[in-house]
């Protein structure tokens, strides 16, 4: 047996609650302090805690020197889920589960022999290499996990980067032949249900071997109804120009994930194509990645036949990895965030930096230019001119989507390729299913949407020329192109013609210029008459919210300042332009002669300039030129100025289609063989059904395609009669704080904890939570905060759903994206009536779709969204409560037929929770 080198460090641990914290001393004495005191001895000792940057702004610290657990478990179990608490670290190791603070703090102590026992047996030259790295750069961890490895301190700086040249150690993906057209055989509707049987018997088996003591999959005929439906989108095309659109709504319960999973991957096995999977965000990516186990359990064949496909803007790029690396050798202190990522980069499933295997807590540890920063977010990329093309993982995810049966990605990506006429490698998918498709309209508003604005300008600038004054790392069209470009003076007369047109664009420094009146340049001046012309008309121009003006009647000089502009970018597109033309003549004339890397590299080039000069431009310009006169039939433009905290952050011409499910139409649907839009709230709830089927075409394009759509809807299968409870509070005002306050804290109580709180504004959240805080923690109450809590909102979620007893504040990201069974989630309280914001927007669409009407329509679904949290399972019992007593009742469609809603006093409300929700308590 090997003698153990595990020397954990004798350091006191802290653990703080809402008001008082736990500090447990080395010689293992427990001590209650207060958080004042828990500041002065954080500062004066270096204690163990978990998540360092978390601790540090509770207790108002600038710096705080400690051992946090979190960097240990990102360095011992790299791309491992773990939530970000004591609780979360304890249950991730296999500790138990800790109640009190001061369990917490000594589950904390046992969790540094666990993860230094098991970086023992994980030793590898290569580890202590990193280990050293790391250490040299003042790791607190670093003398106990080079003793647990048996490595020795370098004995000076860094001198070579061992450990963190990750991109020599990555696998190579390699080029396959041009993939086939997919055949046309059709998915029978009683094949799709023995597929989903198949499924379901395999969640079965899952559910039963899995340790969290999950029950069993439930049997569900509207499932096999749903599945049926849904398979008709999966029958051969027809006609050109008209796909199968399938429209199917499926309550909650229903199974819609596995229904719509039974077609579409028999489909994909029998023709050789892919389905294309879009969901709303990220984090629902990676719940139907965990469906599909059932399909594909062993996790080799699912490599194969299953991609999650992101924007590369969401993964690591390896070329930045290097380039930061290079730091280490001058600051050594770099090593210690770039070696968890080297860690997490060596682990990963598909090196996504959103969702998947990275922690989102670990981007606040170590900071996002360490994390997030290392992506490309600016589209930089040089292709295959950078030396590990062969290993990065977004061109491996692009390659492996090309064969796969299953790609499972976001609105987001679907859209902005197809406004931009295809995917990263010009593909365009036959079948979609979009889950989650009452958020299409939302997406294709963002997809189709164009923006001059300083920041957008000024990004282009940057893609264009890279860092500017030496500073940074981003690369410019000159290091991306010149190669490309080499030995045609006309070509490299266009490329030098494009760095000099780019200086029109807005730089460093161009908001402080427009708010000091100095502008440079006709782009900059410009955006300062639009940030005149907002502040001249906004009601209230001393607001700290956003703020936005129609842009006619122009102000004078305003319409002649957009003309310059105009002309002003007009000498940047035609150099773009012809190296354009210039860089396709290439592939037609030199055919014969390119190598794949190169022709690779100038398909890629096109595209990029393509996608982020040409059509950006051309919809600029088209704005300029449009401004003296009337905005074009089908759209809305307005002048902004956006902040953040209350500062200006940003000013611009918008321009967006009044109905973009048109465009989205044509894009994606038309030209696709079937698609299938679906949600639990794809219609409308005015109790007419014609009349809601109507809406649901009118929000997904279906009445800008050829064929009619085929509806379809399956009833939820709960009971939501006897599972909820639904109150409307009829004597708080919704206008007095202090009572919406209130009534949040009563009804928190009276359920035990497990509440959802939803808000319409971050500031009313934040005025709640202040004067609710104290209270619940005297109850023994956690309370979660969305805008408040340093943690991303997925995992804020996970926390929430972990902790039965724990109460979260929110808004719309978390009414849309929770999905917590059980009694975590028990109660939910929404401050007032979600009415659409009535900006430029949504005033021009109002007047389009339908007046109240369309007010009413968005507004139930927002709360049909929002009650839809509740029930997540059969067994599953909850309680939804409105607190606006101007609840008028023709949105009670939003409600689950059979749903009682009551008008009721807060008293009533109070107890009818407690009696449903605890009728022990009574």
């Amino acid at each position: 047996m090997k003698p153990s080198r595990i020397l954990a460090p004798e350091i006191p641990v802290l653990v703080l609650g809402t008001r008082r914290a736990v500090w447990l001393t080395a010689d293992g004495e427990i001590d209650t302090l207060d958080l004042r005191a828990a500041q002065r001895r954080a500062r004066d000792e270096a204690p163990l805690v978990a998540h360092g940057r978390a601790v540090a702004r509770r207790l108002e610290l600038r710096d705080l020197r400690a051992f946090d657990a979190l960097e240990l478990f990102a360095f011992t179990c790299p791309g491992q889920f773990c939530l970000p608490t004591p609780r979360g670290l304890m249950m991730a190791l296999g500790l138990g589960r800790a109640g009190s603070l001061e369990d917490q703090a000594m589950g904390l102590a046992d969790s540094v022999p666990v993860l230094l026992d098991r970086i023992q047996r994980q030793a590898t030259p290569i580890l202590a290499e990193l280990a050293q790295l790391m250490a040299a750069g003042d790791w607190p961890w670093g003398p106990a996990v080079l003793a647990a490895l048996g490595a020795a301190p370098l004995p000076g700086r860094p001198r070579r980067l061992s450990g963190l040249d990750i991109w020599s150690r990555l696998p190579e993906w390699e080029e396959a032949g041009p993939v086939e057209p997919p055949s046309h055989y059709p998915v029978d509707p009683a094949d799709a249900r023995g597929r989903l049987a198949e499924l379901v018997q395999g969640r079965a088996r899952h559910d039963a071997s899995s340790a969290n003591g999950a029950p069993a999959a439930e049997a569900r005929p509207q499932q096999a109804d749903y599945a049926s439906a849904v398979s008709a989108a999966f029958a051969p095309k027809a006609a050109p120009d008209e796909p199968n659109l399938v429209l199917a709504e499926a309550g909650t319960g229903v199974g819609k994930t596995l229904g719509y999973l039974a077609p579409a991957s028999l489909w994909a096995e029998r023709n050789g194509g892919p389905v294309w999977v879009s969901t709303f965000t990220r984090n629902l990516q990676t719940q139907i990645d965990g469906e599909l186990d059932r399909l594909y359990p062993d996790p080799r064949l699912k490599a194969e036949r299953v991609v999650l496909r992101k924007g590369r803007e969401n993964y690591l790029c390896l070329l930045n990895f290097e380039e930061a690396a290079q730091t280490v050798l001058g600051n050594p202190a770099n090593a210690v965030g770039l070696g968890l990522m080297a860690r997490w980069a060596m682990a990963t499933k598909d090196g996504a930096l959103v969702g998947g295997d990275f922690p989102g807590w670990l981007v606040d540890l170590i900071g996002r230019a360490q994390s997030l920063g290392l992506a490309d977010r600016r589209g930089e990329c040089i292709y295959s001119a950078c030396p590990h093309y062969s290993r990065c993982f977004i061109e491996h995810s692009i390659r492996r989507a090309r064969r796969a049966d299953i790609v499972v990605a976001n609105h987001a990506l679907v859209l902005v390729q197809a406004a931009l006429g295809g995917l990263d490698d010009a593909t365009v998918p036959t079948r979609y299913v979009f889950d989650e498709g009452h958020h299409l309209f939302e997406a294709a508003d963002s997809a189709f949407s164009a923006q001059l604005s300083g920041l957008s300008a000024a990004d282009l600038r940057r893609w264009i020329l890279g860092a500017e004054g030496g500073a940074g790392r981003a690369r410019g069209m000159r290091r991306r192109y010149e190669d490309l470009v080499a030995g045609d003076d006309a070509a490299t007369d266009d490329l030098q013609a494009i760095l000099v047109s780019a200086a029109v664009l807005p730089g460093d420094g161009w908001l402080h210029r427009l708010a000091e009146g100095e502008p440079r340049h006709p782009i900059e001046k410009f955006l300062a008459l639009v940030r005149q012309q907002v502040l001249a008309r906004a009601q209230r121009p001393e607001a700290n919210y956003d703020l936005e003006t129609e842009r006619q009647p122009a102000i004078e000089g305003l319409a002649e300042a957009a003309l310059e502009a105009d002309q002003a970018l007009a000498g940047l597109e035609a150099p773009i332009l012809r190296l354009v033309k210039y860089l396709a003549k290439r592939l037609d004339e030199e055919a014969e002669e390119l190598d794949t890397a190169v022709r690779t590299r100038i398909e890629a080039a096109i595209r990029s300039l393509e996608r982020r000069a040409v059509i950006t431009l051309a919809a600029w310009r088209a704005m300029l030129k449009d401004l003296p006169q009337a905005t074009p039939e089908g759209m809305v433009d307005w002048l902004s100025i956006s902040r953040q905290d209350g500062r200006e952050v940003d000013v611009g011409l918008h321009r967006h289609w009044i109905d973009p499910t048109e465009p989205f139409a044509k894009a994606v649907v038309t030209p696709a063989h079937g698609v299938v839009v679906t949600s639990a709230t794809l219609t409308d709830g005015t109790g007419d059904a014609g009349v809601d089927w109507q809406a649901a075409e009118a929000r997904t394009g279906a009445v800008h395609v050829a064929a009619p759509a085929i509806r379809a809807r399956v009833p939820s299968p709960f009971d939501y009669a006897n599972q909820t409870r639904c109150l409307v509070v009829t004597d708080v005002r919704k206008d007095d704080l202090d009572q919406v306050a209130a009534a949040y804290r009563e009804l928190f109580l009276a359920a035990g904890g497990g509440g959802l709180g939803l808000f319409t504004a971050i500031s009313r959240l934040k005025a709640v939570r202040e004067r609710i805080l104290a209270p619940l923690d005297d109850a023994g109450i956690e309370l979660l905060s969305q805008h408040v809590d340093p943690v991303d909102v997925g995992t804020l979620i996970d926390i929430f759903r972990a902790e039965e007893d724990a109460c979260l504040l929110g808004t719309d990201a978390v009414r849309d994206g929770v999905d917590v069974p059980g009694r975590s989630l028990r109660l939910i309280v929404f401050d007032r009536v979600p009415w659409p914001r009535p900006d430029i927007l949504h005033k021009a669409r109002r007047q389009d779709f339908g007046s109240r009407g369309y007010d009413d329509m968005l507004t139930r679904l927002k709360l049909r969204q929002a009650f839809g949290r509740l029930i997540r399972r059969a067994g599953d019992q909850g309680v939804f409560v409105l607190l606006d007593p101007m609840m008028p009742s023709r949105l009670y469609g939003a409600f689950p037929e059979g749903v009682d809603i009551r008008r009721v006093g807060l008293k009533e409300a109070v107890e009818e929770t407690k009696y449903f929700l605890r009728p022990e308590a009574e």
